[in-house]
């Protein structure tokens, strides 16, 4: 995307607005991880605000986090139970946390796409390897593309429309790189804002060989966070791999 730079997507207002609407889901995903984790450490790559890390540390849960947005970790460090949680600033893909015996690394809500080449998401599955303990689970949730995209390389979509504000879906995607560029476009009186990003759409049987390159196997896949039967009609996957 022209003008576009993955490294501040998620930096100034896009951090400060982050949780201004949360994925209501919170309360399952961290009840799914709690089970995995059970009484030892986990890592999340793209630790982010700590929308799901928070509420896991307060389960009692040692939570780790990479990275790679100061600001995302400024507004962790706002909140009372996100001050002191230890995070590494760097790459999901390649940064380092402190241990390599976690019980569990997981990595939710579509973020592996940020990562915009299969070489990066190849060494983001080689990661979360290289920090998992010989009996641990790394965890992928993200979208299904082809239930975002249903066959369109190029669509407008009214997410919102009330009398004072309208926001648009517009989203270009590119089938040779599987890159979607994706920009939220928000029309108010107050003006116009827009929250632009990129991300790199990987099939579920190409996370599969992903995970493969680096020493994991699926156990588990499901198309939701209470074990719903993942199915062709799913639009998103949580996958659990182990060695």
């Amino acid at each position: 995307m022209d003008g576009f730079d993955p490294a501040t997507s998620f930096a100034g207002e896009t951090a400060q607005r982050y949780d201004d609407e949360l994925r209501g889901d919170e309360t399952e995903t961290v009840e799914f991880l709690a089970r995995l984790a059970g009484s030892r450490p986990a890592l999340e790559l793209a630790i982010g605000t700590g929308r799901v890390a928070v509420p896991l540390a307060e389960r009692g849960v040692e939570v780790h986090g990479i990275e790679i947005s100061e600001d995302m970790v400024a507004q962790l460090r706002a909140k009372p139970h996100g001050r002191d949680l230890p995070v590494t600033l760097g790459d999901m893909s390649r940064a380092d946390a402190p241990g390599s015996d976690y019980a569990l690394v997981y990595l939710v809500f579509n973020t592996i796409h940020n990562l915009l080449t299969q070489d990066d998401q190849v060494r983001c599955y080689e990661n979360a390897a290289r920090h998992l303990a010989p009996d641990g689970a790394f965890v992928v949730e993200t979208g299904v593309p082809e239930a975002w995209l249903k066959g369109r390389r190029q669509f407008v979509d009214a997410e919102y429309v009330a009398a004072g504000e309208v926001v648009l879906d517009v989203t270009s995607y590119d089938p040779v790189s599987q890159v979607a560029d994706e920009n939220h476009v928000h029309l108010s009186a107050a003006g116009v804002r827009m929250g632009p990003i990129s991300h790199r759409l990987a099939y579920p049987s190409e996370h599969d060989l992903m995970a493969r390159i680096a020493g994991l196997r699926l156990v588990d896949r499901w198309g939701g966070w209470l074990g719903e039967p993942f199915t062709a009609d799913s639009e998103r996957h949580i996958s659990v791999y182990r060695f």
